[in-house]
Formats: structure tokens, C-alpha cells, sequence
């Protein structure tokens, strides 16, 4: 049989405060060490979701004892969830800001990020089609549908498509109707 040894331990140590202190160590890296979980949802991964409230906890792991990172502060904001454990998912948003969030904090509704400066929004999904608006970086649409490089987004009260590449939300090619 191996013997364990360490720095810690001295020979004049007995075995039962060599197994003891081994067991602290042990479990003081496994509480600093959040664990993650293959998707139990039976969900894909990763996936967009969007943010439920207007004030959202990002914690450093997948539990309340884990210090707030960073605090979302906008409603229906994309996010991609890219890990789960247990009621908890780690998710990344569009600036590749990334924690872990409650699932009862998220919404299924699909929202894009206007990204790459201001964008236009077309009546129709071909770059010749009349242009209804023109959109600016880091605006929040609602995802309608996708075909191929183009998504139909509603903005307020206004509707129309925008290339895939303009908007973060939406995987290259996943397909929304």
C-alpha cells in the first residue's frame, strides 16, 4: 500500500490526525470549488434565455453562500445559459460577463443585443428591402423568427429583419419561428 504523505504531516503525527486533517483539506476545496452538472433539464447547452427582472444576482457559484459578482440591472436581457446545477445556471451575457444565476430569475423569451454600432431594420429579409428604422448598439429587441442570416425583431412598436451578425442572442444556426 501507498503511503500518503504531505509537508503537513510529520512522522510523529498519529493516523487518525493525518486522516482528520486530510478530510478538512478535502472539504474545504470542495466548498470553494463549485460543481457542474451536464444539463439535467434535458435542455440543450448552451442556450439563450432572457433575464425576468430588472435587478439579477451574478454570484461566483451555484449557491446563495457564493459572494454577488455583479448585479444585473435590466429586464429581458439576453443571456446564454452554458452550464446548470441543480436550480442553478451559470450563464454569460453579451459582453462575456459570466456567473451564476437562480432559474426562477430567467425567462424563456428570446431578446437580442444590437451590437456592431447602429444597425438597420429592414421591412423585409434581403439587404435591397425599404428600410423601416435604423437601431442603435446595445438595444434590446424581441426575437421573432429567424431564416438563414436574418431575424425578424420587434423593437417598442416597431417590427422588421436584421442580419444575424448584428445581434447577439440567437446561435449562427439555430432556427426561431
Amino acid at each position: 500500500m501507498e503511503q500518503f504523505t504531505a509537508p503537513v504531516y510529520s512522522a510523529g503525527m498519529s493516523r487518525s490526525l493525518m486522516i482528520a486533517i486530510a478530510f478538512v483539506a478535502a472539504t474545504t476545496m470542495l466548498l470553494a470549488t463549485p460543481l457542474v452538472a451536464i444539463a439535467d433539464t434535458g435542455l440543450s447547452l448552451p442556450r439563450f434565455a432572457s433575464l425576468r427582472a430588472n435587478k439579477v444576482h451574478l454570484r461566483t457559484g451555484p449557491g446563495v453562500r457564493y459572494p454577488v459578482d455583479w448585479i444585473f440591472v435590466q429586464r429581458n436581457m439576453p443571456i446564454e445559459i452554458v452550464a446548470e446545477f441543480e436550480n442553478w445556471r451559470k450563464v454569460r451575457d453579451w459582453q462575456g460577463t459570466e456567473g451564476w444565476v437562480h432559474r426562477s430569475m430567467l425567462s424563456g423569451k428570446r431578446t437580442a443585443v444590437i451590437k456592431g454600432g447602429i444597425q438597420p431594420l429592414r421591412r423585409e429579409p434581403a439587404s435591397s428591402a425599404a428600410l423601416t428604422a435604423r437601431v442603435m448598439e446595445k438595444v434590446v429587441a424581441r426575437i421573432l423568427e429567424c431564416e438563414g442570416e436574418w431575424c425578424r425583431v420587434e423593437i417598442g412598436k416597431k417590427r422588421g429583419w436584421m442580419r444575424r451578425t448584428h445581434i447577439w442572442g440567437v446561435h449562427r444556426n439555430e432556427q426561431l419561428n
